[in-house]
C-alpha cells in the first residue's frame, strides 16, 4: 500500500477540489472541500483528514454504514502514458469526530468547522484508461 499511497498522495498534493460522496437511503450524497484544506490537516498513513463543516447528511450516511469516496484530480500531473491530467477515487471508511484532539485542532485551524472527517483509504481507482 506504500507505493499506492505515494501515487494518490501526488494527486492530493496537486488537486484544487475534492468531491466527497456517501450513499444514502435513496441516492448518493455529495459535498466537497478545497484540496488545500485536506493538505493543511495532512495524511497520516492511510488516513485523509478533512475539516467537517456541516456534513450532517454525510455523517448520517456514515453512521448507517456507507463508505466514503473522495474524487480528486489535477491537470498538472502526467499519467504513465505521458498525457496530462491524472485523477483518482479513494474509497474507504469514514468517521466524523467532533471532539478529541484532532477535532479541536481542526476547529482551531478552521474556525467555523465542527470537527474533522477522517477517511481511511482501503481502495484506489485511477481515473484514466491509457
Amino acid at each position: 500500500m506504500e507505493k499506492q499511497r505515494a501515487l494518490w498522495k501526488k494527486v492530493l498534493d496537486k488537486t484544487e477540489f475534492i468531491a466527497i460522496v456517501t450513499s444514502g437511503d435513496e441516492e448518493a450524497h455529495t459535498v466537497g472541500t478545497w484540496g488545500d484544506y485536506a493538505r493543511t490537516l495532512g495524511v497520516e498513513g492511510e488516513e485523509v483528514r478533512i475539516p467537517a463543516w456541516g456534513y450532517r447528511k454525510t455523517e448520517e450516511n456514515i453512521r448507517k454504514g456507507s463508505s466514503v469516496e473522495l474524487l480528486m484530480g489535477s491537470k498538472s500531473l502526467q499519467r504513465p502514458s505521458g498525457k496530462s491530467g491524472q485523477g483518482c477515487k479513494l474509497s474507504g471508511k469514514g468517521e466524523i469526530q467532533t471532539s478529541g484532539s484532532m477535532a479541536e485542532l481542526t476547529k482551531k485551524t478552521f474556525p467555523g468547522s465542527r470537527g474533522v472527517l477522517i477517511v481511511t483509504v482501503e481502495k484506489v481507482l485511477y481515473t484514466y484508461n491509457d
